[in-house]
């Protein structure tokens, strides 16, 4: 069960990250009939912390309260990628795995998990822009970049800011019943369930670099993505043979044709979906797709969410009616 939970703070942590902790775990509902959970705020690093937004955090709770937590939670701080831990804390995390303790970090947490060894071996992920710093600095670690929490045993790691959210409530999920967690998200007007292994949203534009040869042909690709094309057709656009085209294709850019042809097809895609109100059929017709459902295929597979459900995050509610 669930009753016992900290959140161990460092320097120049994050007051949103830790607001998350405190919105999920350490307020009392009874008043709804949901659980209270005892919660504590502990201090790694002396009684009062600096937060990056410039105030002060005060706490009269040390590391020796994380010994009773059933759940220890790092919430992200600045210059986690780049700076060392006291040992004191690291021992602490491990023993709280060792005796049966969850741990959990929120975005760049994930970094105080790797430095006390608890990332080796296991899936994890972080905010998608220090997801690479993570897997250089934790080469045991498999960092999963895109996902918005993963779940590993006794080790849970979520990516930015919101995606705390969806990891919390997940344990409250498991320990507790949906009923709960529905009713928790509820007070916090957020949705009550969204899958760990949905996307986080990132654009990723492919490199452009280094394109001696296709430059060329990747200006005309992204100028007719409506256009069906084989790599014949392109490699007799960039007057190469096929084989040579896609050999300098994937030294260049890294990626095959149809690949970087439906990333680019996806981007202009989200584009769509975040600044004008086209039907998902136009959509599909301008970025290539062909059809909604195609579109609909193609989006999930990319990214975890449907179109829809995409530009509902992004616009609000459709002025549109759409089937997709």
């Amino acid at each position: 069960m669930l009753k016992n939970v900290a959140a161990l703070l460092l320097d120049e942590v994050h007051p949103f990250e830790l607001g998350v902790l405190c919105e999920v775990f350490g307020l009392d509902r009874s008043d709804e009939g949901l659980p209270v959970h005892d919660f504590a705020v502990v201090s790694a690093e002396g009684p009062v912390l600096q937060t990056h937004a410039g105030f002060t955090i005060s706490t009269p709770h040390g590391l020796d309260r994380l010994e009773e937590a059933d759940l220890v939670a790092v919430p992200a701080g600045s210059h986690f990628m780049d700076r060392e831990y006291p040992e004191e804390v690291l021992d602490a995390l491990r023993r709280a795995v060792d005796r049966g303790a969850r741990v959990l970090s929120v975005c760049s947490g994930a970094y105080v998990l790797g430095a006390a060894g608890l990332l080796d071996g296991r899936r994890c992920t972080t905010h998608w822009r220090h997801a690479a710093e993570l897997a250089r600095r934790f080469p045991r670690a498999v960092v999963e970049p895109d996902v918005l929490y993963v779940d590993e045993g006794p080790v849970i790691t979520s990516a930015g800011t919101a995606a705390g959210i969806d990891a919390c409530l997940h344990l409250v999920r498991q320990a507790h019943g949906p009923d709960v967690a529905n009713a928790i998200a509820r007070r916090m007007v957020v949705p009550p369930h969204r899958d760990g292994g949905q996307a986080q949203y990132i654009k990723r534009p492919l490199p452009r670099t280094a394109c001696d040869t296709v430059g060329g042909t990747l200006a005309w690709m992204e100028r007719h993505l409506d256009q069906e094309m084989t790599v014949e057709q392109l490699a007799a656009q960039a007057h190469m043979s096929p084989r040579t085209f896609a050999r300098r294709f994937q030294q260049e850019t890294g990626t095959t044709p149809y690949r970087w042809l439906l990333r680019q097809r996806v981007l202009l895609a989200q584009h769509l979906l975040e600044t004008s109100d086209e039907t998902m059929d136009a959509i599909a017709s301008w970025t290539g797709f062909g059809n909604a459902a195609a579109l609909r295929h193609q989006f999930v597979k990319s990214l975890g969410t449907t179109p829809n459900s995409y530009r509902r995050t992004f616009r609000g509610p459709m002025s549109v009616s759409d089937a997709a």
